[in-house]
């Protein structure tokens, strides 16, 4: 069996919309207004958030390990497979089956964790899942 990386894309939130829409508005109000270091500013900082939301990917790596990659302007996190203690799904502020956000929560190491948000959440956590079992399992 051949065995490559697996790929999975981050979700973008409302929350995410929220910031850019808002983000838009001040860098549009700013030009309006001839503000033009505000607007700049905004501007930029628009680009960041949404390269970042594009590029942001987790990878299921052949050598066993969990590559968190938030864009090409932020460092990749290597989380290595055996140091994973935990994989769950949790939410922020649930209200009775209702959650404010949803992701995945994996633990590892010495009590650190990292905050997910997959696209496809239930392939994903069933992907590590089988990683981890393939991983525990060999002798």
């Amino acid at each position: 069996m051949l065995n490559m990386d697996r790929i999975f894309h981050a979700r973008i939130t409302a929350a995410h919309y929220a910031f850019l829409l808002l983000a838009t508005a001040v860098a549009v109000y700013g030009l309006w207004n001839k503000h033009i270091v505000l607007a700049a500013l905004f501007m930029l900082l628009l680009i960041g958030a949404i390269e970042r939301l594009i590029h942001t990917t987790y990878t299921l790596t052949a050598d066993n390990c969990l590559a968190v990659c938030y864009g090409r302007f932020a460092r990749r996190k290597v989380i290595p497979l055996a140091a994973v203690t935990s994989v769950e799904r949790a939410s922020s502020m649930p209200v009775g089956r209702f959650a404010l956000m949803r992701y995945v929560l994996v633990r590892y190491g010495d009590g650190q964790c990292v905050a997910l948000l997959p696209e496809k959440e239930a392939a994903f956590i069933h992907a590590l899942e089988n990683k981890l079992q393939k991983l525990n399992d060999k002798p």
